[in-house]
């Protein structure tokens, strides 16, 4: 099923089914009255869903069109976002333009970050800016949506726990990301608030796509109208969300509603190398750091500038016939 959170005027909007074409949505706050709320007792509400899900797509209830524009992140806030590294392709590129090697241990050990959670921005809001100096980047990547996870559980088992999927924009100030790293202490500044598609969907409507828990498609990223990135999910992945999942509880276990994302999507040239741009027949990427590094590999210091006001950005993903899975992130930068 898919589902969507609609505004209303209220922190956490209004839970809603949406129909598999993503053209129409029936309230379902009856059911749940946000996703949250749901996720909080999935067992018992998930099947309700599904039930108006069958009713919507049959059009045996009645519906409204759906707006992706009003509609929310679906989690406009959560318990908990933490975003992993599930491509190593991305780290070994950023390293390597620096001149660092990738330590052996992020092969098995994933890297991880927990990001700011108390509020996300809408899949179709501006993303403020106050400083260009700051670096703003785009960063296209997976995310899911678990319900309670256990402390300790295997990648196995956390497959189960796996309840929606989605896509985001993770925006990063890159310009801020070393100053903070050399303090020894993590992100703080340098990760503002972050854009999910305005629809999350059960892993079965991915059908043969969602593979290994990983989803076997391409993610597409354009960048000021033209096409940046291209990349399969399914390719390159180290890790799958699965495996960051067991990362993340390791030593805790996951409250429901627990976001986890893949990092950036990332995928290497034919022949292992970095890559070429999208306009040269390549996969492109997902994020402007990985052809700046590009650049300043071959060149000595890169060409490609961060974003700046009035700069936009367009995440989606679509199945094997065309169709929009999870409808369309898209952003303009603007001056905060």
């Amino acid at each position: 099923m898919k589902l969507a959170t609609l505004k209303d005027g209220t922190r956490d909007g209004k839970l809603v089914v949406v129909s598999k074409d993503l053209i129409r949505h029936c309230a379902a706050d009856n059911i749940a009255p946000t996703l949250q709320a749901a996720l909080d007792n999935w067992d018992e509400i998930a099947p309700m869903l599904e039930a108006l899900y069958t009713r919507v797509e049959n059009e045996t209830v009645p519906c409204q069109t759906f707006d992706e524009r009003e509609a929310h992140s679906p989690l406009p806030r959560a318990y908990q976002w933490a975003d992993g590294s599930a491509y190593i392709n991305h780290v070994e590129l950023v390293r390597k333009a620096r001149g660092a090697e990738v330590p052996e241990s992020f092969y098995h050990d994933p890297l991880m970050y927990q990001g700011g959670s108390d509020g996300f921005l809408p899949p179709r809001a501006d993303i403020p800016l106050k400083d260009t100096s700051w670096g703003c980047d785009m960063e296209g990547e997976i995310a899911v949506i678990t319900d309670d996870v256990p402390m300790g559980v295997s990648s196995e088992k956390a497959v189960d726990h796996i309840k929606l999927v989605m896509l985001v924009n993770d925006v990063s100030l890159r310009g801020l990301i070393p100053g903070e790293l050399a303090k020894g202490f993590g992100f703080f500044q340098s990760k503002p608030a972050s854009a999910f598609s305005p629809v999350a969907v059960t892993p079965d409507e991915l059908g043969d796509a969602w593979q290994g828990s990983v989803i076997h498609l391409p993610l597409m990223v354009d960048y000021n109208g033209e096409p940046f990135g291209r990349a399969n999910a399914g390719v390159d992945a180290t890790f799958s969300l699965a495996d960051l999942i067991a990362h993340a509880a390791k030593t805790r276990s996951l409250g429901a509603g627990t976001i986890i994302g893949s990092g950036t999507v990332s995928n290497q040239g034919p022949d292992g190398d970095p890559g070429k741009p999208v306009r040269e027949g390549g996969l492109g990427y997902s994020c402007i750091a990985e052809i700046r590094m590009i650049e300043t590999i071959a060149d000595g210091e890169p060409s490609t500038r961060f974003m700046v006001p009035g700069d936009t950005v367009r995440v989606e993903m679509r199945d094997a016939e065309g169709h929009s899975i999870f409808g369309t992130i898209e952003q303009k930068v603007v001056q905060a």
